[in-house]
């Protein structure tokens, strides 16, 4: 699978503005959490072998930059990027597989990041880190 955009959509009229993404099945989630950055501040890289996640904006922009790992003990240094930038202009989702790590910045100060699994905590220990400098730019 590849990363991929589930566009949502959004419906203003004279009591305010709906936003919805009608194409998301969210039924495979486990659990879902927020996260907030400081300015300036760039999350990242951690990922996963097995599990997926979905990140949805809820208040600001994010940039949020994807790397596929093959070699988890000694991932390439120099292994592609794929960037997307979300707002909360609609509803959009982004659908990260398995075998992915993430960064994570936004661009507003109090920006919001809905993020789903597809696994509850603690039920697979699947969590990987790198320290941003392990990816060249």
């Amino acid at each position: 699978m590849i990363p991929s955009i589930i566009y949502g959509e959004c419906h203003k009229d004279k009591r305010g503005l709906l936003s919805y993404n009608n194409s998301f099945d969210a039924s495979i989630v486990k659990r879902f959490y927020t996260i907030e950055n400081n300015l300036n501040l760039i999350r990242g890289w951690q990922g996963h072998k097995i599990e997926q996640r979905w990140f949805s904006v809820i208040k600001g922009e994010f940039e949020i930059k994807l790397i596929k790992i093959n070699d988890w003990d000694n991932p390439e240094k120099k292994n592609k990027k794929i960037i997307f930038k979300l707002s909360d202009e609609a509803l959009d989702i982004l659908h990260v597989p398995a075998g992915y790590i993430t960064s994570i910045e936004s661009f507003i100060k109090g920006g919001k990041l809905l993020v789903m699994s597809d696994y509850k905590l603690g039920d697979i220990n699947d969590d990987y880190k790198f320290s941003r400098e392990t990816f060249i730019q």
